[in-house]
């Protein structure tokens, strides 16, 4: 998204296709031939990825799609690239428990991210860590990957009242009333 809320990430992941992009044209493009950006703008709107998506597909036919920076525009678009048997690039961390024939998931799930993190920090290097808050944004990513963290920190001997968890709506900024 270029705008919305989702515009202070998603911009950045825009750019960075241009300059790739760029980069690659320059050394001739991929198999002779130059790469042509296609960007729209979903608006941090949910519903509007799928739309967004069987557009660049149908109407702009394109080969591939990078983007969705959340879980929910990526769920959202899923049917869409099934449909029309298009690849999406899904390029952040994702909470695993998915796997679509469709989609390249090249960022991190929490079993390659946020446990070995976890286990850092329960280590003496890493403060010996005994009590635990789950911070989050309500929305998928969080809720899932705090359930997988919960129940290994259970399983790792931390009891059940040692772990707080807690979400905060989308967009949510006023962090001195939850610390």
């Amino acid at each position: 998204s270029l705008s919305g809320t989702m515009a202070i990430s998603e911009t950045t992941l825009k750019d960075v296709m241009l300059m790739l992009i760029e980069e690659q044209n320059a050394k001739g493009g991929l198999l002779g031939k130059k790469l042509e950006a296609v960007v729209v703008d979903p608006a941090s709107n949910w519903p509007l990825f799928a739309e967004k998506a069987r557009e660049l597909i149908s109407k702009d036919k394109v080969a591939a799609v990078f983007g969705c920076w959340t879980s929910v525009s990526r769920k959202s678009v899923l049917p869409v690239f099934s449909e029309l048997d298009n690849i999406l690039f899904y390029p952040v961390q994702y909470e695993g428990e998915e796997s679509e024939r469709n989609v390249f998931y090249t960022g991190a799930a929490p079993n390659q991210q946020a446990i070995p993190a976890v286990d850092y920090l329960m280590s003496a290097d890493g403060g010996s860590v005994k009590r635990w808050v789950l911070e989050g944004t309500d929305y998928v990513y969080p809720r899932t990957t705090n359930k997988i963290l919960e129940a290994y920190l259970k399983s790792k001997g931390v009891p059940a009242e040692d772990i707080m968890v807690n979400y905060t709506p989308f967009g949510f900024s006023d962090w001195q009333t939850e610390v």
